[in-house]
């Protein structure tokens, strides 16, 4: 796999953490452990910052670069999904007329939960 700008050289942020998961459905697998990472088109957060869920705490642990075309069957678990297929399924009917090309590159941002 190849993560290009692994955290130390991020560039700046597109967006506020706060607009990282918003989907009811994915929240409810964040909640549920389900989901520990999410592909966004742009960089959303910054390692070491805090999203909050229904009253609990989430800590982004790392963020990184992808391309569409390196995705596995592993990182789409990760994003809640039983395989790649399903969550390349998921995205398209999100984004009608959004095309899935290989070549495309996300930011990825992987977290966990605080623990009280």
């Amino acid at each position: 796999m190849t993560n290009q700008n692994e955290n130390h050289t991020l560039p700046p942020k597109t967006c506020t953490i706060d607009r990282l998961i918003t989907l009811q459905a994915d929240i409810e697998k964040v909640l549920a452990g389900k989901k520990t990472a999410t592909r966004r088109n742009g960089r959303y957060a910054d390692v070491g910052e805090v999203m909050k869920l229904d009253n609990q705490q989430f800590v982004v642990n790392r963020v990184y670069s992808q391309s569409l075309g390196e995705l596995t069957d592993e990182d789409a678990r990760r994003e809640g999904f039983v395989n790649l297929e399903e969550y390349k399924q998921s995205i398209l009917s999100i984004h009608p007329g959004m095309p899935w090309l290989p070549h495309m590159r996300v930011w990825v941002h992987e977290f966990h939960p605080i623990q009280d």
